[in-house]
């Protein structure tokens, strides 16, 4: 069969030194991976420039092993990454960044390949054509966007960031995100610590307290799921001790080092406004108590309570009120997108009640603006400008999948299936916007539902 050729090429308003930087950090794979593709690293060697990595990568209904030797050939200008075992027959795809100013250049990802199985291979090639063209706009889309973020937040120069919930559907992006700013990561674990990680048991009341010096800024995401399994007293406990139990740990050992990390970023949720119907919600609205306000309410407002001895050390801690976080790795939408490929998805109840929702790389950018930013402390809104209804999030997911959305969800069904969850993960009603992280400057990728759904899609 004859040799394939695929390129894309984009223009950077960076010098090719940055971009190839960009592209030679731990990381740069997991950012340049579409969220769509479920590719999975097993093994790396060396690094991203100079080395190996094996994946496993599904094409249509196989899983395929895929060994990439990775070569540099001229520093700072072009490296390849080349197949030594996979799917295809032959695979050598190059990165090329050339100036084109001091601060600009041409970034271009050209491939040859060669498909298997012969002749028999070819009836194959518009799809991996399209498949091609979907993956490397996104990169390109991406490698843009990142470079612009992290230029924006150069001031700050390179930090070392603690992340807790490291590998949940947020810290598995944030990781890699942060990582190829130049950032050093490290991550508190439960288990199987790795050189640079943290070992802590927030149930236990433990954590080797003494490896946080150093740290000059802290991420904290862990948190059991809040809408995995049914509300059972005991899913109840863990969802609230998990909030609160471990934040108050690390919240006090981050008090009493002598060196404190200039910044904690406390993960908080939408949830803890409630069901305030069609009221526009900012950080300066007020959050509810009393014996009357909902669960998750009340999680909220203690997971945000529990950071308050880092808060009275003197620590500026900002407590990141996140919304619906769009991606088809994880969450709300992953659960969504079999029904409305299928065409049978549609509207929640009356579908009136508003959705706050953030795409996933604007979550991570106003997490890193947060970081950067010293003004920024006490409640921030992380949601998108433009919170939707339940309907108008229905009929835009359709669109973009080109789904029909006729279907209907009766408020009576969701609540006799999940009970209490229903109303309040739902069926209420928060239409919240970010007004501290657009007082201070951040730049949205995605403002818009559609955007965000077709970049995240592939769209």
């Amino acid at each position: 069969m004859s040799l394939r050729h695929f390129e894309l090429v984009s223009d950077l308003p960076v010098a090719a030194e940055e971009a190839y930087a960009w592209h030679a950090r731990v990381g740069a794979f997991e950012r340049l991976t579409p969220p769509w593709e479920p590719v999975r690293v097993i093994h790396r060697q060396g690094d991203r420039v100079n080395g190996a990595v094996t994946l496993e990568v599904p094409i249509g209904p196989v899983r395929y092993r895929w060994v990439a030797r990775q070569r540099e050939v001229t520093p700072g200008r072009e490296f390849v990454d080349e197949q030594v075992e996979g799917p295809f027959r032959r695979w050598v795809h190059h990165h090329r960044f050339e100036p084109t100013g001091a601060s600009s250049c041409r970034y271009a990802d050209q491939i040859e390949y060669e498909l298997p199985f012969g002749p028999a291979g070819a009836l194959a090639e518009g799809w991996v054509r399209g498949r091609l063209r979907r993956a490397f706009r996104y990169r390109h889309a991406t490698v843009l966007a990142d470079l612009l973020s992290h230029r924006r937040a150069a001031g700050a120069g390179p930090l070392t960031i603690l992340v807790s919930g490291a590998t949940g559907l947020i810290g598995r992006s944030l990781i890699p995100f942060l990582s190829t700013g130049g950032h050093h990561i490290r991550r508190l674990v439960r288990r199987d610590p790795g050189p640079d990680d943290i070992l802590w048991d927030p149930a236990a009341g433990r954590i080797a307290a003494e490896a946080l010096d150093g740290v000059q800024a802290v991420v904290h995401l862990a948190g059991e799921p809040i809408g995995n399994a049914r509300w059972t007293g005991a899913v109840r406990r863990r969802i609230e001790e998990s909030r609160s139990v471990g934040t108050v740990l690390l919240a006090e050992s981050l008090a009493r080092l002598r060196t404190p990390p200039r910044v904690l970023v406390s993960a908080s949720a939408v949830g803890v406004y409630g069901d305030r119907g069609d009221q526009i919600l900012t950080e300066d609205s007020p959050i509810r108590s009393g014996s009357e306000v909902s669960f998750v309410e009340r999680v909220g407002r203690a997971w945000e309570d529990a950071s308050a001895p880092a808060e009275q050390a003197g620590i500026r801690v900002a407590r990141m009120r996140i919304g619906v976080v769009l991606t088809p790795a994880g969450g709300a939408l992953a659960r969504m997108l079999p029904l409305f490929r299928a065409g049978l998805g549609g509207r929640l109840g009356s579908g009136s009640q508003f959705m706050s929702w953030i795409g996933i790389d604007d979550l991570l950018g106003a997490l890193l603006h947060t970081i950067v930013t010293s003004d920024l402390a006490g409640p921030v809104n992380a949601t998108a400008p433009e919170p939707i209804s339940n309907a108008d999030f229905t009929a835009a997911l359709g669109a973009v999948l080109h789904r029909p959305t006729m279907f209907l969800v009766p408020a009576f069904a969701l609540q006799l299936g999940l009970g209490e969850m229903a109303d309040e993960l739902l069926l209420a009603s928060a239409r919240v916007v970010p007004a501290r992280l657009l007082a201070t400057g951040y730049r949205f990728r995605h403002p818009g539902l559609a955007d965000a759904l077709r970049h995240v899609l592939g769209r």
